[in-house]
């Protein structure tokens, strides 16, 4: 008895000692930072931007860290809520400005928007904003001066889109959210239900039973719940999707933190909805937390087949500290386990793909698990589909189109000549040619992947000194990848109506028309409904 008394006491000196260690360690380096600082503001030949260097070196020092720990200064905050929470006071709209001297354009009105409602729509021109003119503005200033607190009034001096009128219009700010629920109905022809989920704020687990009963009411027999591209967000939320497939009080995910925060698990609090419906989940690289949370325990209780391409690896959490002035500290406090106990975190999460994705990591780096049927499940880092559907390539020139907004101008000056079109679903884009001369007068990137690769290389080759000696080579080729800009884009028509059509049907129909489109051509969705469910 006395040995382990001894003992008890050597470990509580240890931990001790352990605790003062760290606590010396962190009081060294606030007096040393203090002590910089103070010699700088005396020393310093010039003026020193104290606020500039104290920023750079908190976001320096959180960058040692993980991706996730961050600090938002008191400015910053609203947009801080708007990314974790997507709600902002406002009417409810998307603008584009493409230049200073440009009036603001409405671009996206939201659906049974305070914009919709007071008569905004898209391609109407805001040339003044409460007597302000917004000639002159960024696009930024722009919707500051459009955003307030809800329930207080903003007018607008509108060009209206076709028919040119000048009228002032006044509208009411509300709070706005954007829905994490995208879509949710049945598939053309058939009895299977189809949710799309964009995030996970305060709220989607009602949402989301709401959309489902209304689906088994009109004759659903088999649910896909599409997560694919989402980011996560609030973990609770994933606690309430979960709920409504499997019994009461099932563990769905535990966290793990430093000694102090401990270990704590969260279980379903709520009767299911239904514990028979098949369903699917469908993921790839870019979902991730939230959305690995309800993927990985579906897969752990066998409740659900996972298709798609492995998630993004993001199992860490984050928690918001308040700070002095008015900053907030999003910061890492602990990791997410599966039911089964798997890690979602990638085992190294600062060297991915280019998306941002977790690499290939060999089975002798990973663990195995076993799922509540026995089937063997892996960590590392995501959650890996019982079932792998590799998703659509698209061309360089594609990629290009859409993130120049050159698709999204063309939508525009599109709606400026068409009061109406069909109903999403049967809406078919005919002008290619009228694309293909608006897309040739502007400026973007339009070279194919394999003429950028050699332009790259090209440049190594003049970098080594190399490229005299193969100039006849490297003539030759060049003058073989290259492709006039008209040609290419024909040749690569298929590929971009899709986005054309979706762009369009968002302007008339708003984000339901765009999905909707996308139904029209998802092939990664198409093989997944015809695929055996595990």
């Amino acid at each position: 008895m006395k040995k382990i008394i001894i003992a008890i006491l050597a470990l509580s000196a240890c931990i001790a000692a352990g605790a003062q260690s760290k606590l010396f360690k962190l009081g060294q380096s606030v007096e040393v930072n203090t002590a910089i600082l103070q010699e700088l503001n005396r020393s310093y030949v010039d003026t020193l931007p104290v606020s500039k260097m104290t920023i750079a070196g908190i976001n320096a020092m959180l960058e040692t860290l993980d991706p996730y720990t961050i600090y938002v200064p008191e400015e910053e905050n609203e947009n801080f809520e708007m990314m974790i929470g997507k709600t902002y006071g406002g009417i409810g709209a998307i603008i584009y400005k493409p230049r200073k001297e440009d009036p603001v354009l409405i671009n996206e009105p939201y659906a049974d928007s305070p914009a919709v409602r007071g008569g905004l729509q898209c391609g109407d021109a805001i040339l003044a904003i409460d007597g302000l003119t917004t000639i002159g503005l960024t696009a930024a200033e722009s919707s500051e001066k459009m955003k307030g607190k809800p329930g207080t009034q903003v007018t607008f001096h509108v060009r209206k889109v076709r028919t040119g009128e000048i009228k002032d219009i006044t509208i009411t700010r509300e709070r706005i959210h954007i829905p994490d629920i995208e879509y949710a109905g049945l598939l053309d022809g058939t009895k299977t239900g189809y949710i799309r989920i964009g995030g996970f704020t305060e709220g989607l687990g009602a949402d989301f039973r709401g959309r489902v009963k209304e689906l088994r009411k009109q004759g659903m027999e088999k649910l896909v719940v599409d997560l694919r591209g989402n980011g996560g967000g609030l973990m609770n939320e994933a606690v309430n999707i979960v709920s409504a497939f499997v019994p009461k009080g099932s563990l769905v995910v535990s966290s793990k933190g430093n000694d102090l925060i401990g270990e704590q698990k969260f279980s379903t609090t709520m009767e299911p909805l239904d514990l028979e419906l098949p369903l699917i989940v469908m993921v790839d690289s870019g979902s991730a937390s939230a959305s690995e949370i309800v993927s990985g325990a579906l897969q752990d209780m066998d409740r659900a087949t996972i298709m798609g391409t492995r998630t993004f690896g993001k199992g860490l959490v984050q928690s918001i500290r308040p700070l002095p002035y008015n900053g907030q500290l999003k910061i890492t406090t602990a990791k997410y386990y599966t039911p089964s106990g798997r890690c979602v975190q990638a085992i190294d999460y600062s060297h991915r793909n280019e998306d941002g994705s977790v690499g290939h990591i060999p089975d002798s780096l990973t663990h195995e698990f076993k799922t509540a049927h026995g089937r063997v499940v892996r960590d590392g880092g995501g959650i890996t589909p019982d079932v792998k559907i590799e998703g659509k390539e698209y061309s360089r020139l594609v990629y290009s189109l859409v993130v120049n907004g050159v698709v999204e101008q063309y939508a525009m000056e599109f709606v400026k000549s068409h009061e109406n079109i069909p109903a999403a679903k049967d809406f078919h884009f005919e002008d290619f040619d009228g694309f293909v001369e608006f897309a040739v007068g502007k400026e973007f990137d339009y070279r194919s992947s394999a003429k950028a690769s050699f332009d790259q290389m090209k440049k190594q080759l003049v970098k080594d000194q190399l490229a005299d000696s193969m100039k006849d080579q490297l003539d030759a080729m060049e003058k073989a990848l290259e492709m006039d800009k008209e040609a290419f884009l024909r040749l690569k028509k298929d590929e971009i109506i899709p986005f054309i059509e979706r762009e369009i049907a968002i302007r008339y129909w708003y984000q339901v028309g765009g999905v909707e489109v996308d139904l029209r051509y998802d092939d990664a969705l198409r093989t997944a409904l015809s695929s055996p469910l595990i």
